[in-house]
């Protein structure tokens, strides 16, 4: 069984039954000191400087954004795939923020100084196509950023290493489009003539299992894997239940790196 088509997250926000509730959980991860830290490094990637104007692409409720325009008096334009998202947005003063696909940006060749993409290619249908795209707006000797998790990199510690080890897997595969990509987007850049090309990763590791709502679902994701026929449903209860053990115990960790991967565009000949 694969499914692996289906869409995932945030590249349908404007579907699911509350589409507000997806704005409260970016803003529950926005929150984190560990998303705050890397969202500011991967922007400082980007060599920002007053009067340059750069794009988010999947910009989400466009927070990120405000913050590079305010820190680094720079313009930004901002786009998401969700008008959910893309109101937040503008409601939280960013005006220039639109709905559109990263797979067909609406933007002439060259128009920006930079780019970035934070938990999007993880999310979308063809990730080499929004990369083409993003490289394509930004002009000769721009930069580009971007950042996901890899989820080849998670580890949980419960009792059964094994039951833990297929509920991430799941994840890993199934729950996401793209969910072992991020440590490839270095090689992808390089790909296509992108120099001074520099990765740096960072680990998420959660002792507390009710942070970050239940470190991003993972409680509910064994359950959502015997829904989809990939788990026994007995296995799905007794991943909950040793999940609730390892939380009472106070031994409870769960990891997962993000790699952050930035470079510059080649200037013309």
């Amino acid at each position: 069984m694969n499914d692996q088509g289906v869409a995932h997250g945030f590249t349908s926000v404007d579907t699911q039954p509350r589409p507000a509730a997806w704005v409260q959980v970016l803003d529950r991860l926005n929150a984190e000191p560990f998303y705050a830290a890397y969202k500011q490094r991967l922007q400082e990637f980007l060599h920002a400087e007053p009067g340059g104007l750069f794009l988010e692409v999947g910009a989400g409720t466009g927070d990120a954004a405000v913050a590079l325009r305010s820190r680094c008096g720079a313009e930004v334009v901002a786009v998401d795939s969700s008008l959910t998202m893309i109101t937040q947005a503008r409601d939280r003063g960013l005006p220039r923020a639109a709905v559109a696909d990263g797979h067909r940006l609406p933007f002439a060749a060259g128009r920006f100084d930079g780019a970035w993409a934070d938990r999007v290619l993880q999310h979308v249908a063809e990730p080499a196509w929004v990369l083409d795209e993003l490289l394509r707006v930004v002009r000769p000797g721009g930069r580009v950023a971007l950042a996901d998790p890899d989820y080849d990199t998670q580890v949980l510690d419960i009792d059964d290493q094994e039951l833990a080890r297929r509920v991430l897997r799941f994840r890993t595969d199934v729950g996401l489009r793209n969910g072992s990509l991020a440590h490839r987007h270095a090689g992808l850049l390089a790909a296509r003539g992108i120099h001074d090309i520099t990765v740096e990763a960072r680990t998420l590791v959660v002792r507390d299992p009710s942070t970050v709502d239940n470190v991003m679902g993972l409680r509910t994701w064994a359950h959502t894997a015997a829904a989809r026929g990939h788990l026994d449903p007995m296995d799905a209860d007794r991943f909950v239940v040793q999940f609730d053990d390892a939380a009472r115990a106070g031994r409870f960790t769960y990891a997962v790196t993000f790699f952050l991967t930035a470079g510059t565009l080649p200037l013309s000949d």
